[in-house]
């Protein structure tokens, strides 16, 4: 009985997991023009690190303990990436239109 009612929960947690990154993906229009998605790894690259810091205070601060610091992220030239993954998909798609025929 245990069981059935930790894999409904799992089953439930993972759901939401997707539904909430379905969302996200949606809401912030990541799949549509590239320069939306751009603008939404800017902000996400200016959110992410004072949050990581914040956790990492708060962990300290709950568990006593002095946790060392991470090294920053590096940094990664996205337009270098962008324009062979866009020919890329562009060509995908071409052919998988015209596969039927």
């Amino acid at each position: 009985m245990v069981a059935q009612e930790w894999s409904l929960m799992r089953f439930l947690i993972k759901g939401s997991v997707a539904g909430g990154a379905v969302y996200l993906v949606y809401d912030q229009e990541l799949l549509g023009p590239s320069d939306k998605s751009q603008a939404a790894l800017r902000k996400a690259e200016e959110a992410v690190p004072p949050a990581m810091h914040q956790f990492h205070q708060y962990v300290c601060q709950q568990t006593c303990l002095e946790m060392p610091q991470l090294p920053g992220p590096s940094k990664i030239n996205f337009p270098n990436f962008r324009d062979p993954w866009n020919s890329g998909i562009v060509s995908a798609m071409a052919v998988l239109s015209v596969a039927p025929s």
